[in-house]
């Protein structure tokens, strides 16, 4: 079969912004130019595309990633005489093929952007014009940086009151990196914004039509901008030739390349994350969306241009590589799973190399099951094309895969290859759940099952005690969106409890135990005997070899050191197993304990009496009794705060976090506002956004994210522990 599309035209790129910072309206103007859609969907309105499930739009907030292809032509290849693009034509040699991923905003939703990184080649990063970069830019920011992926910067909402693309390009350069640099200018701001300057090739673009279509492009720069235009593309070129050498050279010769040659240039720059080019536009009022689009086609890369996706072979172990072309073994990343309500559970996958056809078997490496990919659909939102095959480079779903889930690897049969899975942060909020009735009971399990397959930050468990369903999560609203969710598409109805925060236990010191588990009644005995030393887990160094006898897990380490046989190898995964056991009980209040290294250095075994059940019940008494010892601590999720707020609140603010054990690390003006960041535990902030708006009149936001775990004071300590009895 031949491929459709030649790979250099196909660009995967993600449109990932802080909440309300308006990725989606982007998005939906990029289907409309591309010719997707024949309206443009406002969120406002609650008729987009991306943002199509009902709780979407009633929220206006984005909460699934939405994965989109469509087709784009630059700007500038379609010009008539009078500097006014036209539409392009389906035979276009200059068209493109865009896999767009419109991912989530708010903060309890970032493991969508954070497993979408891992699939795409590029992102454009957007940012609100009059807020600069916020908390939820950093972390995305931080998942791109993670996932070497290229960036773009777009600032929009140039046409609000208070914008300022200075400020917000300074706020970038100050909070992300200095590597940004100015790609555009626009001309005027607020309500006088009416256009934008490309400084490379000093070009005015205008836009006209109903809805932003035309596009008119001239060299008619306004006067009193020709100076700053002159002073900033002098930078832009400077960045651009520090990436060669030879051009360099000319360049401090008086020898400007040409545009074709900067372009270039650029484009390798941005490809080896070495420059982001900062354009500008407000999406909303349709003003520089297209050039935007042109940028992705000029400097982000195709499959071609990205390194070659590193595996391992699930059988050896050893290093694998797989390049994106058609001829090689196929391999692919599913990267999330969505229950359609028409065609039941679609996986979306990236094809990293090869090919696959609709009703080809493949290999699920990550669970060693082979999976027939019955039916293939590429996605225009919710919309979606059957498609006959799937080429290396290229984005899509299969309906109707039983075993496969977030973060496993498809490939050939006879060359299997494991790809580097995704890994995901632990949820810090739990509540209990259980079914109003008993014809709810059976489908909250389906329910409960199918949405933790989706979400692999959203964790279901059963408390050993009560046998009462925990489902654990990233925030409330994440929680509450999943509750919403059962109930609408699942037809569950749930009564939740209060939300309890998912504390950890660990330990600051060391201890060393001997412990002999010794049981004599009648018949067969039991017999195990270990000595184990336990510390807090040390940081792994960046490039260490682990040793042989050391089997490392993301929060514990066991170390054998087992020698001339004086326990038995069939007994060391036992006592392996025990130890994990008595970690998740916890010591303290019955939190699972996490950062501890066990060192497993002596013992004996009895030639009759000796069983695994017997070591792994040694191995437990053995943990308990040294982090006991060992001075354990309990640990409590931090939260990082940013409360946007007016200034005459502003010491109502400060007073509230410090009253909630917070610390204020910073305070700055945005715009007519003032915005306080802190670090404050999340066992405070239930109910936060409530009480933060009753002190404010409405008129303060907060942003709250996860920082890390930290040691819980004493008397805080005391109480939990006093509430777990």
């Amino acid at each position: 079969m031949v491929r459709d599309y030649p790979l250099e035209k196909v660009r995967n790129f993600g449109i990932v912004a802080h909440v309300d910072a308006g990725k989606t309206t982007t998005s939906e103007r990029i289907l409309y130019y591309t010719g997707m859609s024949h309206k443009i969907g406002e969120v406002h309105e609650g008729d987009t595309i991306t943002d199509w499930m009902e709780q979407e739009r009633e929220r206006g907030i984005t909460i699934t990633a939405a994965a989109i292809t469509c087709f784009w032509t630059p700007t500038y290849a379609r010009l008539d005489e009078n500097g006014i693009a036209q539409a392009s034509t389906a035979a276009d040699e200059h068209k493109h093929r865009f896999n767009i991923i419109d991912t989530p905003g708010h903060i309890d939703f970032t493991s969508e952007v954070q497993r979408s990184m891992r699939v795409l080649d590029g992102a454009i990063v957007v940012f609100d014009g009059v807020a600069g970069v916020e908390p939820q830019s950093e972390t995305n920011w931080r998942y791109a940086e993670d996932a070497k992926v290229p960036r773009l910067c777009f600032i929009n909402k140039l046409d609000r009151t208070g914008a300022s693309f200075e400020k917000s390009y300074a706020s970038i350069l100050r909070r992300l990196s200095k590597n940004a640099i100015r790609a555009q200018l626009p001309i005027g701001e607020e309500a006088a914004f009416e256009g934008i300057i490309d400084l490379l090739s000093r070009s005015v673009y205008r836009f006209g039509g109903k809805m932003g279509e035309e596009v008119s492009i001239s060299d008619n720069v306004p006067e009193h901008m020709k100076a700053d235009v002159e002073k900033y593309r002098g930078e832009l070129v400077e960045k651009i030739v520090e990436q060669d050498e030879e051009a360099m050279n000319a360049y401090l010769e008086g020898n400007e390349p040409d545009l074709a040659t900067l372009k270039k240039l650029l484009r390798k720059a941005v490809i080896a994350n070495e420059v982001f080019p900062v354009f500008c536009g407000s999406a909303l009022k349709n003003k520089g969306v297209q050039p935007i689009l042109d940028g992705v086609i000029d400097y982000l890369p195709s499959p071609l241009e990205v390194p070659p996706a590193h595996g391992i072979d699930p059988n050896t172990g050893e290093d694998l590589y797989r390049t994106a072309s058609d001829e090689e073994p196929f391999s692919a990343l599913v990267f999330k799973l969505q229950t359609d309500p028409f065609v039941g559970q679609l996986s979306f996958f990236r094809v990293y190399s090869g090919v696959v056809n609709a009703g080809d078997t493949v290999l699920n490496a990550s669970n060693g099951k082979k999976e027939r990919i019955g039916r293939i659909v590429r996605l225009q939102a919710d919309k979606r094309e059957d498609v006959k095959t799937v080429y290396a480079g290229e984005i899509a779903a299969a309906v109707g895969m039983k075993e496969a889930k977030i973060g496993h690897t498809l490939c050939d049969e006879k060359n299997p290859i494991e790809l580097e899975k995704i890994a995901f942060r632990e949820p810090v909020i739990s509540m209990r759940i259980e079914p109003k009735t008993k014809a709810d009971q059976e489908k909250m399990g389906v329910a409960l099952s199918k949405l933790s397959d989706e979400d692999p930050t959203f964790r279901v468990s059963s408390d050993p005690e009560t046998l009462e369903t925990i489902i654990s999560g990233m925030g409330e609203l994440h929680l509450d969106i999943i509750v919403d969710r059962m109930r609408r598409e699942f037809n569950v109805e749930a009564n939740t409890g209060k939300p309890q925060v998912a504390y950890r236990e660990t330990i600051q010191g060391t201890a060393d135990v001997e412990y002999k588990h010794i049981k004599q009644t009648g018949g067969r005995g039991q017999y195990g005997h270990v000595k184990i030393r336990i510390k807090p887990l040390e940081p792994v160094v960046e490039g260490e070899k682990v040793k042989n006898n050391v089997e490392r897990e993301e929060h514990f380490e066991f170390i054998n050191n087992i020698k001339g046989g004086v326990i038995p190898a069939e007994y060391i995964q036992p006592i392996k197993k025990g130890i994990k056991e008595a970690m998740e009980r916890g010591i303290l209040a019955g939190y699972p304990m996490v950062d501890v290294s066990v060192d497993l250095y002596d013992g004996s075994y009895h030639d009759v009496d000796s069983s695994e059940i017997a070591f792994k019940l040694a191995a437990i008494n053995a943990f308990q009794e040294a982090a006991k010892q060992a001075r354990p601590v309990i640990l409590e999720p931090i939260m990082k705060v940013e409360v946007v707020t007016p200034e005459e609140f502003m010491g109502d603010v400060t007073g509230s976090i410090n009253s909630k054990r917070g610390q204020v690390e910073g305070m700055e003006d945005r715009a007519e506002n003032k915005v306080i960041t802190a670090k404050v535990p999340l066992s405070e902030l239930f109910g936060y956004t409530t009480e933060l708006r009753s002190m404010s009149q409405g008129r303060a936001t907060p942003t709250i994210e996860f920082s890390h775990y930290a040691v819980v004071p004493r008397n805080v300590a005391d109480e939990i522990i006093a509430a777990r009895k």
